[in-house]
């Protein structure tokens, strides 16, 4: 397992995402452990890109996400589906792209820092099991680049823990 994170110096996202993912993999491949994994991806997404907030809600009981591993700020620790963007990109199971948090209806505002966000649902079997939540202190900071990454980082995160 690798024990620093080595990431191209004033590279652009597809480059810093190209050089992050197979360290993640590398990581996450030591253990099955879900909660052991995300706290290693949100460790490594913040060190890689230094967004205000990384971490994960997972699925507690239909309906409901609760906080998982985390870097960044205190957040909130309930979310329901029905509420926010991470209720959103959880109840429609798809990745939600916000570029002014203030723009969207229904924002939790768990940081007066956040400015945009990307969410990213980790779906298995059918049923949302977490979301990835990522906030950004500088509107419109998330892209396709990010979205397309992510759901790799996504992917990879569900298959090494299972």
């Amino acid at each position: 397992m690798a024990e620093t994170l080595t990431l191209p110096q004033g590279a652009g996202k597809v480059e810093t995402y190209t050089a992050l993912l197979p360290q993640i993999e590398s990581v996450i491949a030591v253990t099955p452990d879900m909660i052991a994994n995300m706290a290693n991806v949100a460790a490594m997404l913040k060190a890689a890109f230094d967004f205000h907030w990384v971490g994960f809600y997972r699925t507690v009981e239909p309906g409901l996400l609760r906080l998982g591993p985390f870097q960044g700020p205190l957040a909130c620790v309930d979310i329901p589906f029905t509420k926010g963007v991470c209720g959103k990109a959880a109840r429609d199971q798809a990745t939600i792209i916000v570029p002014d948090v203030e723009a969207f209806p229904g924002h939790i505002a768990c940081s007066s820092l956040s400015k945009s966000e990307i969410v990213v649902p980790g779906v298995v079997n059918g049923e949302t099991a977490f979301v990835l939540d990522l906030d950004s202190d500088r509107l419109d900071d998330f892209d396709a680049v990010d979205q397309e990454w992510l759901e790799k980082l996504v992917t990879i995160l569900i298959k090494a823990s299972n």
